[in-house]
Parts: C-alpha cells; structure tokens; sequence
C-alpha cells in the first residue's frame, strides 16, 4: 500500500473511533455534566486536528517521521477513547454489564502513555525534519522511548482499582494486575519511574531548545511555530493549576484549544504554508494577550473601587459598571500602543530600531532642500533598515 492511501486509511479508522467515543462517553456519563460534553469536544478537537495534519504530512512527505508520529497519535487516542468509553459504559449500573468491559477499561487506562507520552517526546526530538540531531540524541530518544515503555508497563500492571472508571459509588480492580514477584517489581518501578518520566520529558525539551538555540533561516521559523503553541498549551496548565477549582476549567480548556492547534503549526512548519507568520502571530499575542490582562485588571479593580468610594450615591444602581465600562473603552487604543512599543523594543528589537529610524529620517527630509544631501541620506536609511545586497537610486532634478 501506497504512503499516500495508509495515511488516507488510518484518517479514516480515526474519523470512525474519535465520534464513537464522543458518543460512548457521553451515555456512560451518569451526571450528565455540561462541562464533560465540552471536555469531550475539545478532546476529539485534539484529535481530530492530530489525525489530519498526520495524514496530511505523511500523504505528501512520507520520509519525515513527524507526519507519522501525528496521525499515530490522532489515531491511538481514538482507539483509547472509544476503549475507555466503551469500558465506562459497560460498568454503569443503567447500561452494564457489557461483553469484555472490564479488558477495555484496562486498555483505554494505560495506554495513553505510550500514545501521547511516548508521541509528543519522540516529537519534540525528531521536529521538524523527521532526524535526530546526532547520535548522541539518538540514544537520548532511545533511552526516552525505553523509559516510556516501562511507565505503561508499570500501568498496566499495576495492582489496584482503574482510576479512569472508578467512582466513590464503584471500585473496578485491575484484570491484569500482577501477582508475586513479579507485583513487588511492578510495585518498585513504580516508585522510580515517575521521575525518570519527567527526566524523559526534560530532555525532550532540552533537545528541542538545544535545536532552536543552533538553528537558523526556515529551520528556525519552524521551530518557533511549534513551541509557541507549547508555551500556550503550558500557560493554560499552569492557569488550571494556580485557580481555584471552582474556574480551573476555562484554562483548561484553553491549554485542550492550544493543544488542538499544535499539530496545525507543526504542519504549517513542515509544509512552509506562511511559515513567517509566526512572527506576526507571537507579536499579536503579546500585545492582545498584555492588552487584555491589563484592560480586565483595570475594570475590576475600578468597578471595585467606584462601589466603594461611590456606594451611597450608586447603590443598587449600574453607574460604576457603566463607568469602568467607559473608562476601559476610552484606555483601548492607548494602551495598545503603548504595549506594541514596548513589546517591539523588548521582542522585536531590529523592527523598533528601524521605525525610529525611518522617523527620524522623516523628520530631517521636511528640512532638507539639497537633492545629493537626500540621496545620501536615503541610501544610508535603507541599508540600517533593509539590508539589501545593492542599492541604486534614481533621482529627477528639477528642471
């Protein structure tokens, strides 16, 4: 079979599995939770975007082991989902027992693991030609990839209840949970296998900043597409982590979004489709992402402190929402401003240098009346700001 028609195959088997266990999950859902149904969408959202960009990439650069590695991970992750749906779905009181619930329990518990973990590491290695650096990182992806390998091991072996479908209400023990020896083994590398996971998980990104650091040109620009959908997949693991519970879920959902664009820009690095963008991209971020924290700071702290100042004339009324309101609007563009200048200078050192130069040269052009003063001028303005290989100037004189 063709690379072109597997990568078109397995697209088609994940386009078959994410739904089903969309669906799946959703009955076995007991609660019933507005928030689970979302969860799942965005989870298939990740999915799905996984499964295409890999076929998509495997179809037309079947040599570069990216593209493969993502439609694994798409395709891996529907087989565990609908697994593990199935698996919940046959253990609920209304809908169970069903024929070999418990086996896809146990499979849609651990192998997660191997399917994203061992994916994203081996991802971050071999990003974005598909190649290791050297040998040397080739053993390190090895060694990672043994680690990983061990971790599911562990998981599936492990002695206990399967956490991802026991309730306060059920315990589901573990079909296949080792016995003797072989138990207080299993039992030992757990004990050492989650910091050797984060280990793995370190020298992945060390390998991916070490990349970054010695890259330069397209290489470069691929790079940053795909870590600057990981630093917002890790901003909004780290909003959920630092919330209270009661609104860990918004950034959450975030860091699922982000998590569903990364494939995206890891196809958009590969195939090179507006690969410079991604200045443009990093630069809106900064600004709008200041912008908004600054302007919603802004408004609750006014709104608070106009109810208190202004309680007795304002009371039971909207006047200090309507007025932060106002104020806010009126700090929009000013703000903006101000933070894309600083921004530029702190991020984007070579553009803010050259628009002070341009200024500058405007302001002298207004007056300046000798023509060979201005070509010089202008020569030497284009060449700080443009750099071009050769520069050749025609001027008209009057008359």
């Amino acid at each position: 079979m063709s690379p072109p028609r597997l990568a078109r195959g397995l697209f088609a088997l994940a386009a078959v599995l994410i739904p089903t266990g969309v669906v799946l999950q959703t009955i076995a859902d007991e609660d019933g939770a507005v928030f689970h149904l979302v969860f799942s969408l965005c989870f298939a959202a990740v999915q799905f975007s996984t499964a295409g960009v890999g076929a998509v990439v495997a179809s037309r650069l079947p040599g570069n082991a990216v593209g493969w590695i993502l439609l694994a991970i798409g395709v891996g992750l529907g087989f565990r989902q609908a697994l593990g749906a199935y698996g919940s779905l046959g253990l609920t009181t209304a809908h169970g027992p069903l024929p070999g619930d418990d086996v896809a329990a146990w499979l849609g518990e651990w192998t997660f693991v191997p399917v994203v973990a061992g994916g994203v590491i081996f991802l971050l290695h071999l990003f974005p030609d598909g190649r290791f650096m050297s040998r040397r990182w080739r053993l390190v992806g090895r060694a990672t990839g043994a680690i990983v390998l061990l971790v599911a091991a562990g998981d599936a072996l492990k002695s206990g209840r399967l956490e991802s479908v026991s309730t306060d209400e059920r315990s589901v023990e573990n079909p296949f949970a080792a016995t003797g020896a072989l138990a207080d083994l299993v039992g030992a590398l757990q004990a050492v296998l989650g910091p050797l996971a984060l280990v793995a998980f370190g020298l992945s990104a060390a390998g991916m900043v070490v990349r970054l650091r010695h890259s330069k040109g397209v290489e470069r620009e691929q790079i940053k597409w795909i870590a600057y959908t990981l630093t917002l997949v890790a901003m909004g693991l780290a909003g959920s982590a630092a919330l209270p519970a009661s609104v860990q879920f918004v950034p959450l959902l975030f860091a699922l979004l982000a998590l569903a664009a990364m494939p995206v820009a890891a196809g958009i690095a590969i195939l090179r489709y507006r690969l410079y963008d991604i200045d443009v991209i990093i630069n809106r971020t900064l600004v709008y992402g200041a912008l908004t924290a600054m302007l919603a700071g802004t408004y609750l702290g006014s709104v608070l402190l106009l109810q208190l100042v202004l309680s007795a004339i304002t009371a039971g009324s909207g006047l200090a929402v309507a007025g932060s309101t106002l104020a806010v609007a009126g700090m929009f563009r000013p703000a903006r401003v101000r933070i894309q200048a600083v921004v530029d200078r702190r991020f984007y050192r070579s553009k803010y240098d050259a628009e002070r130069t341009l200024e500058r040269f405007g302001a002298r052009l207004r007056d300046e009346v000798d023509l060979d003063a201005i070509g010089d001028e202008l020569r030497a303005v284009v060449t700080e700001t443009m750099q071009p290989a050769h520069i050749t100037l025609w001027m008209r004189r009057p008359g």
